[in-house]
């Protein structure tokens, strides 16, 4: 390696623009690859490094234990501090994952690469990993192999890897300015944490529980305006079927009219579609939904573990998964939407299984399905609420998002360019 090379971030504290270069240092000489073995199966504790979570608790990212206890012995120690390579390509890790062990000491499968900085403060290491500063060497000299899924690099080319070198104190200052940001980002991820969970305890205090006609929660003004009224879906909405135009008519493809599937169904508020269709698409069969109706997806992989809702924003076909709910009577999309969202787990235990993979909702079963209706005041008072309490959590994601992409920015401009670590 050619160590009088050096390389010069695009963005740089005030007191160090005058610092000169960064020199390029490899990875074997800034840390020791770690190859201890469990002999002994003295530790229990199974570690992964997840792309997205970085090196957690197995038993916590899977759910369930992958590795049994009978089969650590061949697996690596890592200590608390150790950083850890994992091969197995991602969206969030194109060329794999490099994470600091912050958990706890434990045990990693020997899959993974475990290293250790001689210097024990290498948080300015830990940051840098999370850049993409050392994506194009990995490239250059890994590859595939016979796993699409995985990165296949020698351990003498890992470690071989080029780092760069710039001062402790900068390293310190570059490091500590993105500490800060991930504190804020977490604390700003609490909030919005937070801001669900109270709106999940909320449903839960503002409906009536199963079998009860009044909530455990009521707004003063409706305190003494009696018990609600139990029905059935059947008997205050129309199911709607919807449809999918023929794929072989382009015409009908070209339009601008959003075309709903399972995919468009994220956001209370439905709007937009990666498809749009035509007027003649509409007058050849395509059903349409009136701006304020509620969609439901009756059918959909999705339904495994979520049930999406939403009312549409403006007018919009839907496609032969997804039900439109004509209501009649006094009761309101807004209302209704929040009522079955806080019985979600009890439509969840109504989905079925196709037989495909996809999950399925019985129309006749969801039009059994029960309905607690209070006064038509109350019913915008609650959906009001939630509503509110839905825009407060959109803007704290917005928040938090912005905060995100604040930091990919920043790293961006406090790490070398990637083909300059290269080069």
């Amino acid at each position: 390696m050619n160590e009088k090379k050096g390389l010069v971030p695009r963005l740089r504290f005030p007191e160090f623009r005058e610092a000169g270069e960064w020199p390029l240092a490899s990875l074997k000489q800034l840390a020791t690859r770690r190859t201890e073995r469990n002999r002994d199966g003295e530790v229990v504790r199974v570690l992964t490094n997840s792309a997205e979570h970085g090196v957690v608790d197995q038993r916590d990212y899977f759910e369930k234990d992958i590795a049994t206890q009978g089969n650590l012995e061949n697996y690596f120690i890592v200590d608390e501090g150790d950083f850890v390579y994992n091969p197995r390509i991602s969206t969030f890790a194109p060329v794999g994952p490099i994470s600091q062990n912050t958990v706890a000491k434990g045990v990693m499968s020997p899959l993974y690469t475990v290293f250790r900085f001689n210097n024990p403060d290498n948080l300015f290491y830990k940051h840098y990993f999370k850049s993409s500063g050392w994506h194009l060497y990995m490239r250059q000299v890994g590859s595939t192999g016979a796993r699409h899924d995985r990165m296949a690099i020698g351990n003498e080319d890992f470690m071989a890897m080029p780092l760069p070198k710039p001062p402790p104190e900068e390293q310190k200052k570059i490091a500590d300015c993105i500490s800060s940001l991930d504190a804020l980002i977490t604390a700003q991820a609490d909030k919005l944490d937070a801001l669900k969970t109270l709106k999940k305890g909320l449903m839960q205090q503002l409906f009536p529980r199963e079998g009860e006609t009044v909530p455990r929660l009521r707004f003063p003004e409706f305190r003494e305006a009696g018990e609600w009224e139990n029905i059935t879906l059947g008997k205050i909405a129309k199911f709607i079927s919807g449809g999918t135009p023929s794929k072989d008519v382009a015409d009908y493809w070209k339009g601008s009219i959003p075309w709903i599937s399972a995919s468009s169904m994220h956001d209370i508020k439905i709007e937009k579609s990666d498809f749009s269709i035509t007027d003649s698409a509409v007058k050849a069969g395509a059903r349409i939904a009136e701006k304020g109706t509620l969609l439901l997806l009756v059918r959909g992989s999705m339904l495994h573990k979520r049930i999406p809702m939403g009312i549409s924003a403006i007018d919009v076909a839907f496609n032969q998964d997804v039900k439109a709910l004509e209501l009649k009577g006094n009761i309101t999309a807004e209302y209704l939407i929040y009522f079955l969202s806080a019985r979600e787990s009890e439509l969840l235990g109504q989905v079925t299984s196709t037989g495909i993979g996809a999950g399925k909702l019985d129309t006749l079963n969801l039009k059994e399905f029960p309905v607690a209706i209070p006064v038509a005041k109350e019913q915008q008072k609650i959906a009001n609420c939630f509503s509110s309490l839905d825009a407060l959590i959109a803007a704290q994601a917005d928040k938090l998002d912005t905060l995100k992409t604040h930091k990919r920015g920043l790293m961006q401009q406090l790490f070398p360019n990637p083909e300059a670590v290269a080069a």
